[in-house]
């Protein structure tokens, strides 16, 4: 079969992307090509902390540590990943996230159905504002897991200016206005939050949406 000149470019573009040149017919752009890491990057300070894919999932061992989208111009969006995690493991879903080493206190999904912490999946981990009262603290915890560990799930965060919603599987735990205004821009990542942790990410895909719509 023979390609256009047209149809490599755009096979190129998706190589380079990590995953497709060209929303998919619901809109969502994927990230991960479920191969290699293409299209992210780790902080060269994390330097105890592996990632790799393995069995087609997103997956890490050693300390702590995240890995980053390539782009950190996110602003307004659906971001929604496909993962699991082990029982007593503990890991995270950032947007509009700094580049920086360790643990970025900007916005994250928790991602724990076990771990002593008691803020579960389905969360808006508070680290991004430590005067949050207690009124506005239910609004964004989850203290029972809604999935089991080791089971699937997805996560979806939609980001419009500071208004900000969590699902997993379907239903809404998260719906907040942030009227500090923390992060509008930045960086995907994923958490590797300690050496007992097993995070495997299987899918992670955007849609970006017109900004302030």
């Amino acid at each position: 079969m023979r390609y256009s000149m047209i149809g490599l470019m755009f096979a190129a573009m998706a190589a380079a992307a990590g995953g497709d040149s060209k929303p998919a017919a619901d809109g969502f752009v994927q990230l991960f090509n479920g191969k290699d890491l293409t299209g992210w990057k780790t902080h060269p300070d994390d330097k105890g902390c592996v990632w790799e894919v393995k069995d087609g999932a997103i997956t890490a061992h050693g300390s702590a540590g995240h890995l980053f989208s390539e782009r950190g111009d996110y602003e307004d969006f659906i971001y929604r990943i496909e993962a699991r995690i082990n029982d007593g493991g503990n890991s995270g879903q950032y947007f509009r996230a700094p580049y920086k080493k360790s643990f970025p206190t900007y916005y994250e999904a928790q991602i724990n159905a076990t771990h002593s912490d008691p803020i579960k999946t389905g969360s808006l981990y508070p680290h991004f504002n430590r005067n949050l009262t207690d009124e506005q603290k239910k609004k964004i915890l989850v203290l029972k897991a809604p999935h089991e560990p080791n089971e699937w799930f997805t996560q979806e965060v939609t980001a419009i200016g500071n208004h900000i919603v969590i699902k997993v599987n379907g239903r809404t735990t998260v719906d907040f206005v942030d009227e500090t205004n923390k992060s509008m821009k930045g960086h995907f990542a994923i958490q590797h939050h300690d050496p007992t942790c097993k995070i495997e990410v299987r899918k992670v895909e955007v849609k970006e949406l017109p900004k302030g719509k």
